[in-house]
């Protein structure tokens, strides 16, 4: 591939201020511009790159230091950008929120790792000269990649005003601005934005918004400063040329209950020997007799547990197949569905497949919300005993048994406590899990399927 990957962050001065929709806007235009594009993601979010694939059409991907590491961002975007013209990574939060009351793990990192040029979204709204001030506290606080500045929710009769004065009063190019556009407005849920396909209208809001970005931001601008990005340096092993042939059969849960998931885990899983295919728990009625395991990522199955509840042929048929050895990977809302009963926001009891004992409930705040360091106290499906895991956990339930079979120690160092049920056989708890930073973990678990069609499945070879 080049040495050159042109690629840009935008990054904001905090939740709220426009990032995803001035990043799906430049997605739209660039690919209206005919750009074969690629979009990331800092952070451990999912929502975003679900919006990213509505502009881009491409998949997105996430690029988180603590869950991945140094090496396995550099592996992301080595083996996804490769090729393309250009690569638009999407910040978390402010430019410079990581973890705790420090910038790790941030949007600013991720371009640290990468070589990155930045450009930083603003809501000038309700400042004059004062914009100046926060524009030059962004830029003073820390070393950073920042190169320009795109300002959101912005009147076309004060662009000019404020281009000029930032211009002269920073040492920062102004390269555009968004208009407010409440026809492109875009609702919000407690895991951060509406999921993209759920907005009926979701397509005419990602052209309305390329269409603003191709009258009033300077693309060709933005692609020249992505252009000068200093050729990366990638990790001395990349994984890709060391696939596996493919050994097994995942199935892997994807519908309206379950839809959030790192596409590279697909990746890694597919490179460590695994075919996956794609079920839905709602709509399926039974498990293809062909499956060595089952996958199931996170969700809101809390917003349709009456559908799930009314599958009983589809339960019955994991309840049987797990029941003879079938591996089963479950996190956070995947984790929901393997308890006995989900309780959802009205109060009202639901009946999951009861592979775990207990129960959840919805609750009105986060729990245990952050990134984790987990320790293992077995022997289990993924790994061994004492060995550590970097996870991210997110979740407005609660359950009456969430598992005893990991430590789990806040990344900030605020507390500990026990999450995960883990056998020989099932992996099932809150965290969510990237396995670009331990693709053992994904190797572990196809050799589990593995085990199962060899050994139990077909019995063993005489």
């Amino acid at each position: 591939m080049s040495d050159t990957i042109p690629r840009i962050l935008i990054g904001g001065t905090g939740s709220g201020c426009g990032k995803t929709m001035v990043t799906c806007a430049v997605l739209a235009a660039l690919k209206h511009s005919h750009k074969n594009v690629v979009s990331f993601k800092s952070g451990p979010d999912y929502i975003d790159p679900m919006f990213h694939r509505q502009a881009t059409e491409v998949d997105s991907f996430n690029l988180d230091p603590y869950l991945m590491g140094d090496d396995g961002v550099m592996e992301s975007l080595y083996c996804h950008s490769n090729g393309r013209d250009i690569a638009v990574i999407e910040g978390a939060m402010g430019l410079y929120d990581g973890i705790g009351k420090g910038s790790r793990s941030s949007g600013n990192h991720v371009a640290q790792i990468t070589g990155t040029p930045t450009v930083l979204v603003v809501d000038p709204k309700g400042m004059a000269l004062s914009v100046c001030a926060e524009i030059q506290g962004f830029l003073a606080l820390e070393k950073n990649n920042i190169v320009a500045v795109i300002l959101n929710r912005t009147k076309p009769a004060m662009y000019p005003y404020y281009k000029e004065m930032i211009e002269r009063r920073t040492d920062v190019k102004v390269i555009g601005y968004l208009p407010d556009m409440p026809e492109a407005h875009i609702e919000s849920r407690h895991l951060g934005l509406v999921i993209a396909y759920e907005i009926p209208d979701i397509r005419q809001k990602i052209t309305i918004l390329g269409e603003n970005a191709l009258k009033s931001i300077e693309l060709e601008t933005l692609f020249a400063m992505a252009a000068r990005a200093i050729p990366p340096s990638f990790p001395t092993v990349i994984h890709r040329s060391e696939q596996r042939n493919p050994d097994v059969r995942i199935y892997v849960a994807h519908d309206e209950a379950f839809c959030f998931h790192y596409e590279d885990n697909h990746r890694i899983l597919r490179e460590s020997g695994a075919e996956l295919h794609f079920f839905s728990p709602i709509h399926d009625t039974g498990i293809p007799d062909d499956a060595d395991g089952l996958i199931f990522w996170g969700g809101y199955p809390e917003l349709h547990a009456t559908a799930l509840t009314a599958n009983e042929p589809l339960k019955q048929s994991i309840r049987e197949k797990h029941d003879r050895g079938l591996p089963i990977y479950a996190e956070c809302g995947g984790f929901l569905y393997m308890l006995e009963r989900l309780v959802d926001q009205r109060g009202e009891k639901h009946t999951m497949l009861g592979i775990v004992d207990g129960e959840a409930f919805m609750t009105d705040r986060l729990q245990q919300f952050g990134y984790v360091g987990l320790e293992s106290r077995n022997d289990n499906i993924l790994c061994n005993k004492g060995d550590k895991i970097r996870a991210h956990s997110f979740h407005y339930s609660s359950a009456t048994n969430a598992g005893n079979d990991f430590t789990a120690l806040k990344a900030s160092g605020s507390g500990s406590f026990s999450c995960i049920h883990a056998t020989e056989k099932l992996f099932a708890g809150y965290p969510h899990l990237h396995f670009g930073g331990n693709r053992r973990l994904a190797e572990n678990f196809v050799d589990a399927c593995s085990h199962f069609k060899n050994r139990v499945k077909h019995g063993p070879h005489h």
